[in-house]
C-alpha cells in the first residue's frame, strides 16, 4: 500500500465524496438520508450504493448537534422474556435499511428504574422512543412524550401525546376461555401480572386481559368460579403462582397465563407436584413465542403478532420523528389462538 493510498483510506468520506461519486448534489443525498418525499427509487439506490461503495458512516454526534442523533431507544422490564425478542425484532426488520441505531434499556419491573432508564434515554438525546408495557407512572410518560416522539406498546389507554400499538387482550382471554370451556373446563384460573394503581394507567395489558377472562366465563355461565392469580411476568412468578394454584384440593383444571414465560414456570411447578400436562392440569399461555412451539413443550398461546406489534411501532415512530404525522394513532392486533398438546380434556378422577 502505498502513503497516499493509506492516507486516503484514513480520510473521512464526506457527504460532499458520496454526492460527487453517486453524480448527485449533496442536497440530493441529504434528502435520501432524511428519507425525504419526493425522492425516487433510482436516486435513493444510486446514492446508497455510493455510500456503500465509499463506506460513508453519518457523523451521528455531528447529526445530533443539528437536532437528530439517528437513535431509537426501547424500553423493556427484562431480557427474558421471549415475547420482547419478537417485538425487538420487528422492530429492527422495520429499521434495518433506515440510518436508525436502536438502543435497548432493560430497567427491570420497578417503577424507579424504568423512570431513570427513560430519563437517560431522553438526556442522551434520542430521537424517539418505543416503552414496552412501561410501569412508569402515566403522567411521567405523558411527559415525555410532549419532548420526545414516543409510541407505547401494550397499554390501552389513549393520548394525544403519544402513539400505541395494542392487542385485543380482552378477545385474546376470551378465545383462551372458550377452548377450555369446549373441551369441558369448569374451574378455570387466571395467573396475570398485578400491575400497579399508583401508575395511573387505565387500561394496562393485565387489565384487558382479566376483563375478558371475567366476561367470558360470565358467557359461559362460569362467573362464581373465577379465579385470578397476581404473579410476575417470569419464570419464577409462574412457578410460585402454580406452586399456589395447584398443591391445594381445590386446584383448577386449567390456567390462563398472561404471558408464555410465566406458563413454563407453572409447567416447572406442575412437574414438581407430580401432575402432567394436560392429563391433569391443561395450560394456555399468551404472546405465542417460538418456545411454544417446541417439541417438549407445545404450550397452546394467544398469538397477538409480537414481530408486527414491532414493526408497527417503529414505523409510526419514525413517521413521528420525521415531521410526516403530527396526530397520535393506536394500532391494535387482532389476536388467535394457536392449539397445541398443553391443552385436553379436563381428568376426571
Amino acid at each position: 500500500m502505498t502513503p497516499d493510498s493509506s492516507a486516503r483510506n484514513t480520510k473521512r468520506v464526506t457527504i460532499t465524496d458520496v454526492a460527487r461519486h453517486a453524480g448527485v448534489s449533496t442536497a440530493a443525498v441529504s434528502k435520501v438520508m432524511r428519507h425525504a418525499y419526493g425522492v425516487s427509487p433510482a436516486m435513493q439506490e444510486r446514492v446508497r450504493t455510493a455510500m456503500a461503495e465509499l463506506g460513508y458512516r453519518p457523523n451521528a454526534a455531528a447529526r445530533g448537534m443539528r437536532g437528530r442523533t439517528y437513535t431509537i431507544g426501547v424500553l423493556l422490564d427484562n431480557v427474558r422474556n421471549a415475547f420482547f425478542a419478537d417485538i425487538l425484532d420487528g422492530i429492527h426488520e422495520e429499521l434495518d435499511n433506515s440510518e436508525y441505531t436502536v438502543l435497548i434499556g432493560a430497567a427491570g419491573f420497578g417503577a424507579d428504574e424504568q423512570a431513570r432508564t427513560i430519563r437517560s434515554m431522553v438526556d442522551r438525546q434520542m430521537d424517539g422512543l418505543v416503552l414496552i408495557a412501561p410501569g412508569t407512572p402515566r403522567a411521567e410518560v405523558l411527559a415525555t412524550a410532549e419532548m420526545t416522539p414516543t409510541v407505547v406498546i401494550g397499554h390501552h389507554d389513549a393520548a394525544a401525546v403519544h402513539d400505541s400499538v395494542v392487542d385485543a387482550d380482552d378477545v385474546g382471554a376470551g378465545l383462551a376461555v372458550d377452548h377450555l370451556v369446549a373441551l369441558g373446563h369448569r374451574d378455570i384460573a387466571l395467573v396475570s401480572a398485578a400491575g400497579s394503581r399508583a401508575t395511573r394507567w387505565q387500561r394496562p395489558p393485565e387489565v384487558a386481559l382479566a376483563d375478558g377472562y371475567l366476561r367470558a366465563m360470565d358467557r359461559h355461565g362460569l362467573a362464581g368460579r373465577t379465579r385470578v392469580h397476581h404473579a410476575a411476568y417470569s419464570d419464577d412468578g409462574g412457578h410460585a403462582a402454580g406452586l399456589a394454584l395447584l398443591s391445594g384440593s381445590d386446584r383448577p383444571t386449567a390456567i390462563l397465563t398472561g404471558a408464555d414465560v410465566a406458563a413454563l414456570g407453572i409447567y416447572r411447578a406442575a412437574d414438581e407436584l407430580g401432575l402432567s400436562i394436560p392429563g391433569d392440569l391443561s395450560l394456555v399461555g399468551y404472546n405465542n413465542t417460538a418456545i411454544a412451539s417446541l417439541a417438549p413443550v407445545q404450550l397452546t398461546s394467544v398469538d397477538q403478532a409480537g414481530h408486527t406489534m414491532g414493526a408497527t411501532a417503529a414505523r409510526m415512530l419514525i413517521e413521528r420523528v420525521e415531521g410526516r404525522r403530527d396526530r397520535s394513532m393506536q394500532t391494535t392486533m387482532t389476536p388467535r389462538l394457536v392449539v397445541r398438546r398443553s391443552t385436553g380434556v379436563p381428568h376426571v378422577p
